[in-house]
């Protein structure tokens, strides 16, 4: 617990002062000669001589941006970016073969993750099999699902109880002991490989655990080491920063700095207080930060999550969030990746709203992240839901289909977070004069299923009563109404449910980008409850669904007479039809469209000659939609042909593709 704190009558001033001369902590690192970070980062041992003129023609392809970035950076340090360099190349000499020869197909086909073919789902190791040795021997499942894009949640060694979920890592280079071993890591990455599917791991950015081996020694005073954090001797300087710096999670975690009682020091904390902020004004953080990195891309990591990239860099009197340096620091990142490691691919996670997300692409001369999370449309697709209103979906869609076809997103219905209400207000107070903290407690008590009429299951998380504010949590299916249909044997609400869960995703697999399940809703895998008796877990509902994987209802995917089996077998059947067909290429062009129903959204693709015209019913009852494109027309899941749209009957919760392909 933090102890309570009282603030001083310092003067701004006086504390910007004591914050340019504060010796606790450099904005810059001390002048390095040689090596700055041989003794804290293992070096990984080279294989046989391998001939570099690969990597020095990358190198010089990107070497003089990068080095006037470094520098800019980081005020002339020429021997701290030497060491860089040099430490690029031993990554590249340390990659394996088989990298090596990926890098050079994947170089040589820079779009090859842009096509309609990927597949995602994320999953927890613990949660899905046990650990990696049990992933592995569990790969022909997720075959079967279509899988081909695997991300695992966080598995990196964590101290137990202070891990938040994986993400206060102590030690980049070691799995947690339950899971297995770095070497088990490389082996599923390896056979991942071999059955054609890539494979995705988070990279905290922001902060260690309290217990890396850089904080131990920075707690201990050992020289060079509290500068890679934010350490102070007194509250002066975090009581400036946090004018300025929202609190991550004011609840559960308020402020943003911590008091180590042992030491007599502050220091910065923006999360929990055992996960510290990195400083990466110092060179020697980003040069370290930057080898491990490497050091996943070479046991087989095809795509590095960025963690909470916006929050990398700090600057007082600022909020701390999306500043210049951090797309910096995104920028070298790519051009490291590009350099050392060409076949792995940077995603970043950037939870804000689409004006602050969007510049972390970059430009196409000079981009930053190969893909980003689609975060605003799930929140909005889930609003659309409970309010049976396409308008703000509609709106938000039309920014995201003026975007250029290089940006690349990840699209999902839930993931192993919660889901922050982040709407466009502004718009909506414009439209309809919601007042946004009546809307998110309407939207909480709707899916929570408090709300008369609703069906859906939910929990709230980081409630905040004093601000009217939650987030919630809740699998696809419980949120869609399954569970509460299956509770009381309902065979009709039974199906209005899986309906919406079908819909949903057809709604995620229309879209532009790679669509990523979460691991469970292929089967329509319930909330669960359990976590409500782990001494470790109950007050965190986020667990409510990080489950256990359901072996046992796993095994009812392809009887159709089961719920399960009517998920399953239903989105395996969107999911092939998204395969086979051209027009729901990534690159195709995208467009909303009036449908003459405020319930139905109308979305419109094309492609070499393809047109698809797509309705989704996002209300509970029957409806008629219609698009003023001319036929005839197929549709695609249930069949059936037509020549016009101006009459399309739909279902409670439906949804029809339709394709036109012209001559």
């Amino acid at each position: 617990m933090r102890p309570k704190r009282t603030r001083t009558t310092l003067r701004a001033a006086k504390a910007a002062k004591a914050a340019a001369a504060a010796a606790p902590v450099a904005p810059v690192a001390p002048a390095v000669t040689e090596s700055p970070v041989a003794p804290t980062v293992p070096e990984t041992p080279a294989p046989a001589v391998r001939d570099t003129a690969v990597f020095e023609e990358r190198l010089g392809r990107y070497y003089d941006e990068l080095k006037w970035l470094y520098c800019e950076l980081y005020h002339n340090d020429t021997a701290a970016f030497d060491y860089f360099v040099n430490m690029l190349r031993r990554s590249w000499l340390a990659r394996k073969d088989d990298l090596v020869a990926q890098d050079a197909r994947r170089a040589a086909d820079p779009d090859w993750y842009r096509g309609r073919e990927l597949l995602g789902m994320m999953l927890y190791v613990n949660a899905f099999a046990g650990n990696l040795a049990g992933v592995e021997e569990k790969l022909p499942y997720l075959k079967e699902c279509g899988v081909n894009y695997l991300h695992l949640m966080p598995l990196l060694e964590s101290p137990k109880g202070r891990s938040d979920g994986g993400y206060a890592v102590s030690d980049f280079r070691k799995v947690q002991p339950e899971l297995g071993t770095m070497d088990d890591l490389e082996r599923l990455a390896d056979a991942c490989r071999a059955d054609g599917m890539s494979l995705c791991l988070d990279f905290v950015m922001n902060h260690t655990s309290e217990d890396h081996e850089w904080a131990r020694k920075a707690r201990a005073g050992e020289p060079g080491y509290r500068e890679r954090y934010f350490f102070y001797d007194n509250w002066d300087i975090p009581h400036e920063f946090e004018k300025t710096v929202p609190q991550v999670f004011p609840t559960t975690a308020p402020g943003s700095f911590t008091w180590l009682p042992d030491c007599q020091q502050v220091v910065m904390t923006n999360f929990y207080p055992y996960q510290w902020d990195l400083n990466y004004a110092n060179p020697v953080v980003f040069n370290d930060m930057t080898e491990n990195l490497l050091y996943l891309a070479n046991r087989g990591i095809d795509i590095i999550r960025l963690d909470a990239v916006p929050y990398i860099w700090k600057e007082l009197g600022t909020n701390c969030r999306n500043l210049p340096q951090v797309h910096t620091l995104v920028r070298m990142m790519r051009i490291v990746c590009e350099v050392v490691c060409p076949s792995v691919l940077l995603l970043g996670e950037v939870v804000m709203e689409p004006s602050k997300v969007v510049p972390y692409f970059g430009t196409p001369e000079k981009p930053e992240c190969h893909m980003l999370y689609n975060v605003t449309t799930m929140a909005t697709t889930w609003h659309t839901l409970a309010t049976a209103d396409v308008s703000l979906l509609r709106h938000q869609m039309d920014t995201v289909c003026a975007l250029p076809r290089d940006f690349l997103f990840l699209n999902y219905l839930r993931c192993h977070d919660d889901i922050g209400w982040g709407l466009d207000y502004p718009w909506l107070n414009q439209r309809f004069g919601t007042d946004e903290v009546a809307h998110k407690k309407y939207l909480n008590e709707w899916f929570t299923g408090e709300w008369p009429g609703s069906d859906s299951r939910g929990e709230r998380y980081n409630d905040d009563p004093r601000l009217g504010d939650a987030r919630l949590c809740g699998t696809t299916a419980s949120l869609c109404g399954v569970e509460a249909a299956d509770y009381e044997q309902d065979p009709f609400k039974l199906e209005r449910a899986i309906a919406c869960d079908l819909m949903l995703h057809a709604w995620m697999l229309t879209q532009s980008g790679i669509p990523v399940l979460y691991s469970g809703d292929e089967i329509g895998q319930l909330n669960d409850y359990s976590y409500h008796n782990d001494p470790e877990k109950w007050d965190d509902s986020r667990y409510i669904h990080r489950g256990a994987f359901q072996w046992d209802l796993a095994q009812l995917r392809h009887d159709t007479t089961t719920r399960q089996g009517k998920q399953f077998e239903g989105l395996r059947h969107l999911e092939e039809i998204r395969r086979a067909e051209p027009v729901f290429d990534a690159r195709a062009d995208m467009w909303t469209f009036d449908t003459g129903n405020p319930h139905v959204l109308g979305i419109g693709r094309w492609y070499q000659g393809r047109k698809l015209i797509a309705f989704f019913n996002f209300s509970q009852e029957f409806v008629t939609a219609s698009s003023w494109e001319q036929g005839p027309f197929e549709e695609l899941v249930y069949g059936g042909k037509r020549d016009s749209l101006d009459h399309v009957e739909l279902y409670p919760c439906g949804f029809a593709w339709y394709l036109n392909v012209q001559p």
